[in-house]
């Protein structure tokens, strides 16, 4: 009679659990069909209720279950405590030593961080490499201080780090070998920013790709242009580098005249009145002014004005003086002729 009970008591617990599992799964999915794939339209709160309801069912089913099965929480509860409580006394001093390395750990970095950032913002020739150089030195002091706080951390709650380092100079070599294409991608970035080939906010062309840099790392590099569409290069792949930023640009505007003007006469004009352009372009850094002839071309006598401005304002400057020479031009009646074909006709 009694094992019949007690069977029956086994099956009974067996079968509220099973249910309890489909109901849990079925809430779930039911949840997943009308809560999921409408999330980003429903209100904030029902979403959260809706998880607070979640934490709720589970944690009610738990307790139901262990209820079913007969297994008094409050005494794990109790055992939790007590276990909880004698670890806290024993290891007090540890815990407040390590949240004061932490906090040093915290304060340096942000001391580290507000000194780079001042440097970075000096003004100055040298501005762009200060602030490349900062970028960088702060990115090396992060890595190395977290490094040098985990370590004594560990060593703190009784882990013998000499080991740890040994196994980490292992695990380095082989790593080493096994990724030497990031270990090229950071010496090639360690020479770019201490040899100066290019700094934040440069102008540089890669692979076809103009734009300004606008982070260096030692691992990659961000370039974004005037689409604002960024790429991000591996150090190692910088191989082919145009940097337009080292020194001031040149302006070179090629148009046409007539053949029946007086082509140094054109010259003369244009030397006299370009120059004038300097007052209101501060960009120019040369006075704009006429090579010469360039080419005989089919329909036109070609000449060339070129200048120096600032750098990477050539584009604005050449379009002012596109504009410029049109109305010197117009104003002294010189033709800039159309393409134009002479066809001859025999008698």
């Amino acid at each position: 009679m009694i094992s019949t009970l007690f069977f029956t008591s086994v099956l009974l617990n067996i079968g509220l659990t099973v249910g309890t599992v489909l109901f849990l799964i079925g809430f779930f999915f039911l949840q997943n069909l009308l809560i999921k794939k409408r999330e980003d339209t429903l209100k904030r709160f029902i979403v959260i209720s809706v998880y607070v309801m979640d934490f709720i069912f589970m944690v009610a089913s738990i307790g139901f279950l262990l209820y079913v099965w007969n297994y008094d929480i409050s005494i794990y509860l109790t055992d939790l405590t007590i276990n909880f409580m004698t670890f806290l006394e024993s290891s007090i001093n540890r815990a407040i030593s390590s949240l004061l390395v932490l906090f040093v750990a915290l304060l340096i970095l942000r001391i580290a961080k507000m000194s780079l950032q001042r440097i970075g913002q000096k003004e100055g020739p040298t501005k762009r490499r200060k602030r490349t150089v900062a970028r960088v030195l702060r990115s090396i002091t992060k890595y190395t201080v977290w490094i040098i706080t985990i370590m004594i951390i560990l060593s703190i709650w009784g882990v013998n780090v000499a080991p740890a380092l040994a196994g980490l100079g292992i695990l380095g070599l082989v790593i080493g070998l096994g990724a030497q294409k990031f270990i090229n991608d950071l010496i090639a970035g360690f020479f770019i920013v201490f040899e100066h080939h290019f700094d934040v906010g440069d102008t540089v062309q890669v692979k076809g790709f103009k734009g300004i840099v606008t982070d260096i790392g030692l691992k990659t590099t961000k370039i974004k242009n005037w689409k604002n569409e960024v790429i991000i290069l591996s150090n190692g792949e910088i191989t082919d580098l145009i940097n337009y930023s080292t020194d001031t640009s040149v302006a070179v505007i090629d148009f046409g005249i007539a053949y029946h003007e007086d082509a140094q006469k054109t010259i003369e004009l244009l030397n006299l009145e370009l120059p004038k352009l300097r007052l209101s372009l501060p960009e120019i850094v040369e006075d704009p002014f006429v090579v010469g002839v360039i080419n005989l071309n089919s329909s036109s006598v070609d000449m060339r004005v070129v200048c120096k401005t600032q750098n990477e304002q050539h584009y604005k400057v050449e379009r002012e003086i596109r504009k410029r020479i049109k109305e010197i031009l117009d104003e002294n009646n010189i033709e800039i002729p159309f393409p134009q074909v002479v066809v001859h006709q025999p008698k």
